[in-house]
This record gives structure tokens, sequence and C-alpha cells, in this order.
């Protein structure tokens, strides 16, 4: 990954810092006491508390509604299972899932709700379950054909402030100091912004239980 890819910082108990230029370059009209110019690097701070009034950017929010990061799962479901099938294996990992719903909306005849197993393989074609996984936005999903697994795609890098729900990462944006779960991928992962996820920094669908809205996106 090139070192002028944007990067992603979790301020503790704040904010994201989406980190947009990693060159420090010069600020204008401030000085250090002893006269040499100040400088940094260039980014902006990203709402994670669910509660700013300027969504998706931060406006302290945070600091008055008592936020806090602390990672609430107990990381029991962070594990990938492979659903082998005739053609193509489907690799799962329930606990980096966003609930999205991509997968059962779009093809339920491989993702099934409130079934077990949830997925079926030989359900559909090989083109059409590629095309459903490459829409999963947290990496929960990913496939292997003939032993080569097919994780992440080649996309710029973006933050995308989705509807009422997560920020969907694409492009490789190195999130720091952050541990992935079991093959997750690096190209693309969702961010909570509701403040009320039991896995943060990851998005784990509670935006849509706890009914957050975002009425300026």
């Amino acid at each position: 990954m090139s070192d002028s890819t944007p990067k992603i910082a979790c301020l503790p108990n704040g904010p994201y810092y989406l980190l947009n230029d990693l060159t420090p370059r010069v600020i204008p009209n401030i000085r250090k006491s002893t006269g040499d110019p100040c400088s940094t690097v260039t980014g902006v701070a990203l709402c994670r508390c669910g509660g700013s009034n300027n969504k998706p950017f931060c406006d302290g929010t945070h600091g008055r509604n008592g936020f806090r990061d602390e990672k609430l799962s107990d990381g029991s479901l962070d594990k990938r299972v492979n659903y082998a099938g005739k053609n193509i294996t489907i690799h799962d990992n329930r606990g980096i899932c966003a609930h999205a719903g991509h997968c059962t909306d779009n093809l339920n005849t491989v993702f099934k709700l409130d079934q077990e197993p949830w997925i079926d393989p030989d359900g559909a074609t090989v083109d059409d379950i590629i095309q459903t996984i490459r829409k999963c936005p947290s990496g929960a999903l990913s496939y292997s054909i003939d032993n080569v697994e097919h994780r992440d795609q080649e996309r710029p890098p973006m933050v995308t402030v989705t509807k009422d729900g997560p920020y969907a990462v694409t492009g490789g944006m190195e999130l720091i100091d952050q541990p992935r779960g079991e093959g997750a991928s690096l190209e693309h992962y969702t961010l909570c912004r509701c403040g009320g996820s039991k896995n943060k920094p990851f998005c784990d669908g509670t935006h849509w239980y706890i009914k957050f809205r975002d009425e300026k996106n």
C-alpha cells in the first residue's frame, strides 16, 4: 500500500480521524515561540458517537454524551467458516458482519436467513455468487475457486457515508492500530458511526436496531 493512501485513526473515546494527506505542510498564520512555522498532516474528524449535529463531521458531542469506544463483544463469533461447494467455496466471518443485507436480499437461494447451514454454495451460479459477495461492505464474505481466495478488490480509497448506517471504507485505507477479524479484508470494511456497536470500531448492525438516523445524508 502506498504511503500516499489515506489512513484512519480512532481517537480514544472520540472521533475517527481521516488522514487525507500524510505529507506535513506549513500552516499559515501560526508559528512556534522560536519563530519557526508549524506544520501538520491534513485530516478531518468524523463523528462516531452518533450524536454530532454536523454529521458526518465531529462537533465535540462525544465529550458531552459519554461516548466510550470499548469493544463489548466477547469475540466468540470472530471465526471464519468455510462452505465448500462443487465449484466455489464461500468464506464467512459472522463476527465482522455489518448486516447490510446485500447477500440475503439479493441471493436468498445461497444466503438463507434463519437456516443452518445458512450458506448453500451450490444454490446459484458462480457468477451470481461472486457478484453478490463483491457487494459485501464489511469484508465478512469472500470466496475461493480452485484453492485461490478472492478477498479484496481494486478500488480507489474512499469513505462512503451510508444512509443511516456505517462508514463504508474501500481502497485499502489503513485503520491504524486496530486488530482485524479472522480472514478480514484489508481493502474494505465498515466502521460504526451510530455509537452503539458492540464490536467497535467496526459496525455490527446496531444502527438498524436503535433506528439511527442522519437526516442530512
